[in-house]
């Protein structure tokens, strides 16, 4: 089985370094050129028939659904340059009616999972993401070494597309408790209050979330928003969110936390 991963950036690289790093043959893909990749340059390539070779199982892992769109029919097209693909694990955080109406536009012989992850880059150096699947037990089953490689807790969410709805909701919650975070430790510097004073509180009183309490090594924690950093993909999370929302849903919140990191300026340290 070849595996690859495509998009090696801040999630896909080390990844890509867990997966050789159990023994298992990985390759990746990624269109800056790989001699900026360290001691991973050896399994990188921005060649995409060079990667396409021998692939059997692709995993994803690019910023959006434009460069999704780039990895499976455009630009790389790997759904038709792979001659080998039997799967595609959609692991990039997209728009759950997306991804499930990929099953119409991908060949039927091609198995599709969806398998999100959770974690940040400090989980994924540490192998130790949480993946949330969709997909049947059986074509889960044939990925999960790679899984294990990777990660340390492994939610089977449902059929193809449960993953990814999963993933969305979860990540409707971690950009609330980012927003919030950040709002709270402003407010606390106009009221005098020291950062790690209030941070120690929050973690062991009613207020403890992921955010807070990883605030000192989460590495987008201070960032302000950019649309090429983490906290830029927080407000295309909370887009993937609301195109997925129930009818007649009230999304007047999560509209109010996507303007609050759209707002957000760097955080002195």
């Amino acid at each position: 089985m070849g595996t690859g991963i495509a998009g090696c950036g801040r999630m896909g690289a080390p990844m890509l370094a867990a997966l050789t790093t159990a023994g298992i043959s990985a390759r990746g893909f990624d269109v800056k050129a790989s001699d900026g990749y360290g001691d991973l340059a050896a399994v990188m390539t921005d060649d995409p028939d060079q990667f396409a070779r021998g692939l059997t199982t692709l995993f994803t892992v690019v910023r959006d659904i434009a460069q999704t769109e780039e990895t499976l029919f455009t630009d790389q097209a790997f759904v038709t340059r792979a001659a080998n693909l039997e799967r595609i694990v959609i692991s990039s955080t997209l728009s759950p009616r997306y991804v499930r109406d990929l099953r119409a536009r991908i060949p039927a012989h091609i198995t599709l999972i969806d398998a999100p992850m959770s974690g940040a880059a400090i989980a994924a150096e540490e192998a130790r993401l949480s993946f949330m699947l969709g997909g049947s037990p059986g074509d889960i089953a044939q990925i999960q070494p790679q899984l294990d490689a990777m990660g340390k807790h492994f939610h089977h969410m449902g059929d193809f597309g449960a993953g990814m709805s999963a993933k969305v909701l979860n990540n409707l919650l971690a950009a609330s408790n980012t927003a919030m975070t950040r709002m709270v430790l402003d407010w606390a510097d106009d009221a005098g209050i020291e950062e790690d004073a209030l941070l120690n509180l929050i973690h062991t009183s009613s207020g403890q979330n992921w955010f807070a309490s990883g605030f000192n090594d989460i590495e987008f924690a201070r960032d302000g928003h950019a649309e090429d950093n983490t906290i830029g993909i927080l407000v295309k999370d909370v887009e993937s969110a609301l195109d997925a929302a129930p009818v007649k849903a009230d999304t007047t919140l999560p509209r109010a936390v996507q303007r609050l990191i759209s707002g957000l300026s760097p955080r002195p340290r």
